[in-house]
């Protein structure tokens, strides 16, 4: 790719030494040739130590259970992104890239990791596939995603969802996807009056940033967020069993 653009590494300004994890996580569809992946270009040097590649036999993998592009998971893939997934399920070739590292003060490990991805789009990868965030991109899509001067950010690596809260008849759930990347818990803001679920997407939006930089919530902490009245209180819960979340997750109550 001509004058690639070099990914950055942030450091995290609220980061203090923790047990946390960070989970990275990747299927990448294509047909791959031998030799070093080309990711100098962006910035890394290759994998961070912690995470692996490993590649598989399209077929192969079909018959594993956690095949990602079958049952509902992959008709749901089919819906939001048909070209890529008829790319992704004619591949003959699957790169799964995943790993676990300790929690870290700077993003390095991020940096190297999405150089890997942009590299194998270089050399025969058509569709990335992110389970974190349950989206399937084209290469033209991945690229417009990730590969931004200066940084994308932190946002374009997560979901934020609004769906009914079920906990509360009537009023909405915002939630987001994805902080594992970063080694922190996902953030859910109940009981949200449709009126006030672009503040609240904005605040979630605010929150995951602040985790991205390396804060953290403990339980029971206050928190007094600009123009909502009466303050919140964290609420901690989740692992990697939840089924929304697949994470933990810091949890606050909309007044």
């Amino acid at each position: 790719m001509a004058n690639p653009i070099t990914i950055p590494a942030w450091q995290r300004p609220h980061w203090q030494p923790s047990d946390e994890e960070i989970v990275l996580q990747f299927y990448v569809f294509g047909q791959f040739g031998d030799g070093r992946v080309p990711s100098e270009a962006y910035g890394s040097d290759g994998l961070p130590s912690g995470i692996e590649l490993t590649s598989h036999h399209h077929n192969a993998l079909r018959q594993w259970d956690g095949y990602p592009l079958k049952g509902a998971i992959g008709r749901m893939f089919k819906d939001d992104a048909p070209e890529a997934y008829k790319a992704a399920i004619e591949s003959p070739q699957v790169l799964v890239v995943r790993g676990r590292i300790k929690d870290t003060a700077d993003t390095g490990y991020m940096r190297d990791t999405l150089g890997v991805l942009a590299g194998l789009l270089d050399v025969g990868a058509v569709a990335i596939l992110d389970p974190q965030v349950l989206t399937l991109y084209g290469a033209d899509e991945w690229r417009h995603q990730y590969l931004v001067r200066d940084g994308a950010p932190i946002r374009n690596h997560l979901l934020i969802l609004r769906d009914e809260d079920e906990v509360n008849p009537g009023r909405y759930w915002i939630h987001t996807r994805g902080m594992r990347k970063w080694g922190r818990p996902d953030i859910s803001i109940r009981n949200v009056p449709e009126g006030d679920s672009n503040r609240a997407g904005m605040l979630a939006e605010r929150l995951v940033d602040l985790e991205a930089l390396g804060a953290h919530f403990v339980d029971g902490q206050e928190l007094d967020a600009e123009g909502v009245l009466g303050g919140m209180v964290a609420k901690l819960g989740g692992g990697e069993e939840d089924a929304d979340f697949n994470n933990t997750f810091v949890e606050f109550r909309w007044p």
